[in-house]
């Protein structure tokens, strides 16, 4: 029964994060300090690091189920956390850019245009259903339900992996349109 009602209580958390989180962002999206009269300078030196976190986030979801397939489960945990860190530094960095710069408009023409909107609505909806895939996983062994674990692992970890990279394509397609 113990499981069970912390399984309810994680439920409802991730339930309440992943609406709160996306919630929250769109939000601060919308929000630009700098309209609203405050003195702050543009943070447009983050997009290049927020996309080199999203590239090495790419790069320690794919060691960490080298990891795992080898054996190495701490190896795989201390992997997990530090991307599941690493996604949290790039949220706080991507909602800082936004609320004290413009946003940048693509400046492609032709299928390339197609391209990136299409990478980027899916990137966009996929970070979005990514949230509670990632806590309930994390949750799963967290509770050491391993094998309901490796079943959420087995959805989420593409899913993640995708976002991560198309995360690092967006920002090399729209870095030429920068303003500074």
């Amino acid at each position: 029964m113990e499981v069970n009602n912390n399984e309810t209580k994680y439920n409802k958390l991730i339930i309440a994060l992943s609406i709160v989180i996306p919630g929250v962002v769109a939000l601060l999206f919308g929000v630009n300090l700098r309209k609203l009269g405050f003195d702050v300078e543009p943070l447009s030196f983050l997009p290049p690091i927020y996309a080199s976190i999203n590239g090495l986030t790419a790069l320690l979801l794919i060691i960490a189920v080298v990891a795992i397939k080898n054996g190495k489960r701490t190896l795989h945990e201390n992997l997990m956390k530090t991307a599941i860190a690493c996604s949290i530094a790039f949220l706080g960095m991507y909602v800082a850019y936004h609320m004290t710069s413009d946003s940048t408009k693509f400046g492609g023409e032709g299928t390339i245009k197609y391209v990136y909107y299409f990478i980027l609505i899916t990137h966009i909806i996929l970070s979005i259903i990514i949230i509670p895939l990632v806590l309930t996983t994390y949750v799963k062994a967290w509770s050491k339900q391993f094998d309901k674990h490796k079943k959420f692992a087995k959805i989420t970890f593409p899913i993640w992996l995708y976002v991560a990279i198309t995360g690092v394509v967006v920002y090399l397609m729209i870095s030429p349109y920068y303003v500074n």
